[in-house]
């Protein structure tokens, strides 16, 4: 059985569909009760809270582990879920990571996830980690000014990298769960271009067909919008990055097609999937 943390999100849940598609048992973790593919177990349990995972632990081989807020909460020790996991007797972990760990090593967000990285390693589990870039589907936040408004609004509209599909990050990460073969690799995830958030624009009006305005917000803009939704920290090491990218993190990394043996999915094709929020 294989335990998937953030199961309803844009990683999780196309994960869960994949484990189960490949006949595997799975209980899908998330905060609140949600559907689940048929088949799948669901548990309800927060992260920020690890002895609340034990009974969704129970007879797994195998554990994704998405960190996502719960890294960030008061008084959390997110790496203590790597020896709960190995105290329940399970054998592999593959971590979501971040691409900043390495890029940024001294962001206070990555200096946590660093942690959790390292106490993984030392375990003597089976391991991999997962570190992609930015989300091509961080677009989601434009989804109700497109609708309403034809208007996509963002900083730095003409600074890109190449952001990542989810369902690159879940196909990748199922690999990961799956195969032995992949143990012990960090793997680094993009998309096969860098684009910028006008061209992102540009491909969600595409798909449209009809036109959108971009709007450049400053970067005190973009931070009150984004700290609505995440800790003011993460919000800061985010935008540093997408306001001055460093060559690593414009760089087109080969791992998506190194582990799935094909191209990464491109922006334009999460938007088509997706075209209808949008609308």
């Amino acid at each position: 059985m294989i335990v998937v943390t953030g199961a309803t999100g844009n990683i999780g849940r196309p994960l869960t569909q994949a484990l189960a598609a490949a006949g595997e048992q799975v209980t899908a973790v998330s905060r609140r009760s949600a559907e689940v593919p048929q088949g799948v177990r669901h548990f309800s349990a927060d992260l920020a809270e690890p002895a609340g995972l034990v009974p969704a632990l129970e007879g797994a081989k195998a554990l994704f582990l998405l960190l996502s807020g719960d890294l960030h909460a008061p008084d959390a020790r997110p790496a203590d879920l790597i020896g709960l996991a190995a105290a329940q007797g399970v054998r592999r972990v593959v971590l979501l990571s971040s691409q900043g760990v390495s890029t940024r090593p001294d962001g206070p967000s990555r200096i946590a996830m660093r942690a959790v990285e390292d106490t993984l390693r030392a375990s003597g589990l089976d391991w991999a980690v997962v570190r992609p870039g930015g989300f091509a589907s961080n677009a989601f936040a434009w989804a109700e000014s497109v609708r309403t408004e034809a208007t996509v609004a963002a900083p730095f509209g003409d600074i890109g990298v190449p952001v990542v599909d989810p369902a690159d990050i879940a196909e990748v990460s199922a690999a990961c769960l799956l195969d032995e073969r992949h143990t012990g690799g960090i793997f680094e995830l993009t998309g096969p271009e860098v684009i910028t958030p006008r061209q992102q624009a540009g491909a969600i009006a595409a798909a449209l067909g009809s036109p959108i305005r971009f709007h450049e917000l400053t970067r005190a803009e973009a931070k009150a919008a984004m700290t609505r939704f995440v800790p003011a920290e993460l919000a800061d090491d985010t935008l540093d990055i997408l306001a001055d990218p460093t060559p690593a993190e414009r760089r087109i990394s080969p791992d998506v097609e190194r582990v799935l043996g094909r191209a990464p999915r491109p922006f334009a094709d999460w938007v088509d999937r997706n075209i209808a929020a949008f609308r």
